[in-house]
């Protein structure tokens, strides 16, 4: 499961990207994500449509799942650009892992533009039957 999100983190990029005079080609932009449990597994999928598979990195650190992909633009550098609407340059993601987790069984695919990665629930965190011993004696009155 994930925890500790933080609101304003998003927000807070923006604002930075805005004052910041940098180009767009050069912000670091957000991947939309769903996060979903299937089973014995939590699921996250990342929108990331035009990133060659070698520029993705996945990495996890103290329970700190980052995410890092890159996009070039499409065209040369002598080209005169009319319209420029899709993101482009960095894009970078943090998520905050539960203890439930099993961070070190990470799986990931990269299918269609879309970045999944499954994540099975640590062995301790699965339920289990508990036998309830008692007297058999008392049992019987």
């Amino acid at each position: 499961m994930l925890i500790r999100t933080d609101p304003f983190a998003q927000f807070d990029r923006l604002t930075q990207q805005l004052f910041s005079g940098q180009p767009t080609s050069t912000r670091s932009a957000a991947m939309p994500m769903d996060a979903y449990r299937a089973g014995d597994e939590y699921v996250l999928q990342f929108d990331v449509p035009g990133v060659a598979r070698d520029s993705i990195d996945v990495s996890v650190e103290r329970n700190v799942l980052t995410v890092k992909a890159a996009r070039e633009a499409g065209y040369g550098e002598d080209a005169k650009v009319q319209v420029s609407e899709r993101s482009r340059g960095k894009f970078s993601r943090q998520l905050f892992l539960g203890d439930t987790l099993d961070t070190t069984s990470v799986a990931a695919e990269y299918v269609d533009g879309v970045l999944t990665l499954r994540i099975p629930f640590a062995e301790k965190s699965q339920p289990r039957k508990i036998t309830v011993n008692g007297d058999p004696k008392q049992l019987d009155a």
